[in-house]
This record gives C-alpha cells, sequence and structure tokens, in this order.
C-alpha cells in the first residue's frame, strides 16, 4: 500500500510540474508573435505524458489577462527665444524689411516733420544710416533710419521709414527740445 501512495505522490508531482508546460503546448502559437524569452523557451520544451493506471493527467485551465502600457507623453518642445537684436543689414528678427521705395522729402513730409527741419535730419539721417530703411547696427540692434535702439521701440515697424521718422520726430523734441537741438548734440557727441 505504502508503494501505491508513494507511486501516486510521485506521480502528482510530476504533473504539478509538467501541467503548466502542457497548457502552454496546448495553444496554438501565432505565427506573427514576436519572440520573447517565454516563446523561446517554449520552443525548447517536451511534451511528457503521465498516466496513472490508464488515466491521463488533463492540464488545468488558465485564465486569460491583458496588460495595458500606458503610453509615455510627447514631450512639450521647448520655447524659443527670439533674438531683441536684429541681424545684417536688410532687416533681422521678425520685422519685414522696407521695400516700399519713395524719397528722403517724401518720408519726412509724411512723418510731420517741418521743412524748416529737413537740413537738420537730413544731417542726423545721413551719418546714422546714409538714408538705408533697413540699415541695422549689428552689435547693438539699432535699426532703420536714425537707429533707433531697441528697434521694437518704434511703433509699426522700425524699418518703415516714415514709422521710424515719426518716432524719430517725438525723440528729438522729446530729449533735444527740437531736430535743431538733435542736431547740435550730434555734432558734438556723433551720436544722439
Amino acid at each position: 500500500m505504502v508503494s501505491v501512495f508513494s507511486a501516486l505522490a510521485v506521480v502528482g508531482f510530476a504533473g504539478a510540474m509538467v501541467a503548466p508546460t502542457g497548457v502552454a503546448l496546448a495553444e496554438p502559437a501565432l505565427a506573427d508573435a514576436p519572440d520573447s524569452a517565454y516563446s523561446v523557451a517554449l520552443a525548447d520544451t517536451q511534451n511528457l505524458t503521465v498516466t496513472v493506471e490508464g488515466a491521463a493527467i488533463t492540464p488545468v485551465e488558465r485564465g486569460s489577462f491583458e496588460v495595458y502600457v500606458k503610453p509615455k507623453p510627447k514631450p512639450k518642445p521647448k520655447p524659443v527665444v527670439a533674438s531683441e537684436s536684429n541681424s545684417g543689414s536688410t532687416g533681422g528678427g521678425s520685422l519685414p524689411p522696407y521695400t516700399g521705395g519713395g524719397a528722403p522729402a517724401e518720408w519726412m513730409a509724411a512723418a510731420g516733420i517741418a521743412q524748416s527741419d529737413w537740413q537738420y535730419v537730413d544731417y542726423v539721417v545721413s551719418r546714422e544710416s546714409g538714408w538705408n530703411p533697413n540699415a541695422t547696427n549689428s552689435s547693438s540692434g539699432a535699426c532703420g533710419l536714425v537707429q533707433a535702439l531697441p528697434c521694437s521701440k518704434v511703433p509699426g515697424n522700425g524699418y518703415n521709414p516714415v514709422d521710424n521718422l515719426r518716432w524719430a520726430s517725438g525723440y528729438a523734441t522729446g530729449r533735444y527740445g527740437s531736430w535743431a537741438g538733435a542736431y547740435n548734440f550730434w555734432i558734438n557727441n556723433h551720436w544722439w
């Protein structure tokens, strides 16, 4: 009787060890399934059937489960800091260069500068930008006819000659009292 119990114990132990492998082997393998450590180990297993006096051991049924992997969120793009200085001589930065044409007399008249001040404006602007509306100081970022610093001070577009001269008139009268005062300061200091 002890030998029967011993035989049953051996068969039970063998069944417990072999049953998970038998279940895995009983499931059909997907042809397009990617190789995994489990699938590689499964290919190396042996099929073992244990019988006890004519009775086959049935494999244990296992439940299925799904695994959801939460995807990593896309990183937020880093903000790009706009450069405050404009480079080159044709209007860098975010302001478009001036392409409208015209002449200094037309620009000064449109900016509301009195004709009696045109000689002073001409002197200052000729030395600051040579009447190039798209002039930009590469080291400071000053822009336009009168080299406004920073260029963002000019309402509208700092490269538009009328906007630039209109702002310069306010600057000249506010800081120097008049265009004549700005001219005198420029003569003495070579800047304004």
